[in-house]
């Protein structure tokens, strides 16, 4: 692949580190629904973060499959209707591998703005079905959490992309 003007080769990415931060992810997001915000519509879904990321830069490691089981996952442990959260981080997944060729060719800034709809799509999928289920419309604060999704981009990809960064070589002979 060809690649920006300016943008850092990097190393091939460890499998264990890219499921062991959805892991995390996963842990954390388990933390702050039990923490002090509660199920707060408007906190920002890591996991979802981790699980878009990692389908941007490790497509073929990470699809929709591996969306489908964490979404299950988090299901279970929220207590939610069971395919809530699968069909939204299917969707959220499947968005996510259509474009992310092209999301590659943008720095980080202009990435925010193109991963904004797929959060957003995201939620609208998890609300409808919650309200299709009978449930409460949990307020107009719902719609700040793919926001703050985007808002962290540029945080994930700073914190994921760095075991894959190399160290600076001074060496004038190598341009790698």
């Amino acid at each position: 692949m060809i690649m920006r003007q300016g943008q850092q080769l990097l190393l091939p990415a460890n499998p264990f580190f890219v499921w062991g931060s959805m892991l995390a992810a996963m842990l954390v997001n388990m933390v702050l629904n039990m923490g002090l915000t509660g199920r707060s519509p408007w906190v920002p879904d890591l996991l979802a973060l981790v699980l878009v990321f990692w389908t941007v830069h490790q497509p073929l490691r990470v699809s929709i499959g591996a969306a489908f089981v964490c979404g299950l996952l988090v299901d279970v442990h929220q207590g939610a209707l069971l395919g809530q959260n699968a069909l939204a981080y299917t969707v959220l997944s499947f968005l996510a591998i259509t474009m992310h060729r092209r999301l590659l060719w943008f720095p980080v800034s202009l990435q925010m703005v193109q991963v904004f709809p797929l959060f957003a799509a995201a939620h609208l999928v998890e609300l409808s079905l919650r309200m299709i289920a009978g449930g409460a419309f949990p307020g107009f604060l719902t719609f700040l959490g793919p926001l703050l999704e985007a808002a962290l981009w540029p945080v994930a990809d700073w914190v994921l992309l760095a075991p894959q960064r190399r160290a600076p070589d001074p060496d004038a002979n190598r341009p790698l």
